[in-house]
């Protein structure tokens, strides 16, 4: 009987391999959803677009980006989370979205350790703390010069207080010993808007938001969050130069629903490691201060994500953000 039982657990595995192995060759044979947890037009969703342009071609298959911003990044992660395993639905996720929620957000509707797994990480890059062109700083020390002189005068528009920026303004104001309020926005295209319209002084936002802003006069770069200059960006000092230590990135992810065969993961990551890996792609990604992770597996790509988990764990606890 045990002989006859191994035999059918085996029979069993075997056509299981079978079936992942045909799925996965037939895969894609449907349009393939990308979500981005953000409103269109901020960086993730123009990062995210770069990729998916190339990858419909690479997959011959229609591969579409649909914005579900709102709640932190909650509402398009969480319905990543719950739609089927099976290649189809893509999560083009943030930090934010995989990281910094677990501590952030109270009673989280999806468990990021859990309830995916990374694909691919795609690429990072830093944040410029950028000013309306009127308030009298040129750089990051006038600008704690001027917020000691005003305190709670001076305010950052930023995606919220348990969002990426809102941390790192937190954190920033902590270490220098100052005190910038927040302005917290749903998306935040709308708080650089406000910022340009001069209704809030300051932002923390990505570099490709923030470059062509700059470039025409209509925002100045203060300090860029990263501890070395920025390629193309050489002009805009680092936080660090100020504030000793301070060194953050944004970055982002291909994940998909935990469950998803792995032979589909595995082509995927093939796949986006080509784009990832070639100069057309790599260097206006580059152009616009984001710099790519290159070709990895995605059991490397994986266990980077959750490397993640215990920095962000103490830097939340180092500003006492409490989860809400």
């Amino acid at each position: 009987m045990a002989f006859i039982n191994a035999r059918m657990i085996g029979a069993a595995l075997a056509l299981s391999l079978a079936s992942a192995g045909a799925q996965a060759q037939s895969w894609p044979s449907q349009p393939i959803k990308v979500v981005v947890t953000q409103a269109a037009g901020g960086t993730p969703d123009i990062v995210a677009r770069m990729v998916t342009d190339r990858l419909s071609r690479s997959l011959g298959q229609q591969v579409v980006v649909e914005n579900r911003p709102g709640a932190a990044n909650v509402i398009g992660a969480q319905y990543v989370a719950r739609a089927p395993a099976d290649g189809y639905t893509l999560l083009f996720a943030t930090a934010a979205s995989l990281i910094t929620n677990v501590f952030t957000v109270k009673a989280l509707s999806y468990d990021p350790t859990k309830d995916f797994t990374t694909i691919s990480r795609v690429a990072k890059g830093p944040f410029f703390v950028v000013a309306h062109p009127s308030l009298p700083v040129t750089d990051l020390k006038e600008l704690i010069a001027l917020a000691k002189q005003k305190p709670g005068e001076l305010n950052f528009a930023t995606d919220g207080p348990r969002n990426f920026s809102g941390l790192i303004a937190a954190w920033l104001n902590k270490n220098a010993g100052v005190d910038i309020k927040q302005v917290p926005y749903s998306t935040m295209p709308q708080g650089v808007q406000d910022v340009m319209a001069g209704r809030v002084q300051l932002a923390i936002i990505a570099i490709p938001t923030a470059a062509p802003l700059v470039e025409a006069g209509k925002l100045k770069a203060l300090a860029v969050s990263s501890q070395q200059r920025a390629p193309g960006y050489e002009s805009v000092p680092p936080i660090a130069d100020t504030v000793p230590g301070f060194d953050f990135y944004g970055w982002f992810a291909f994940s998909a629903p935990t469950g998803t065969p792995r032979p589909v993961i595995e082509k995927l990551n093939a796949e986006i490691g080509k784009i990832l890996d070639d100069p057309d792609f790599a260097q206006p990604l580059a152009k616009i201060g984001f710099y790519s992770f290159g070709s990895h597996s995605a059991d490397v790509a994986d266990k980077a994500v959750r490397d993640e988990f215990e920095v962000w764990r103490k830097l939340v606890a180092e500003i006492g953000v409490e989860p809400q």
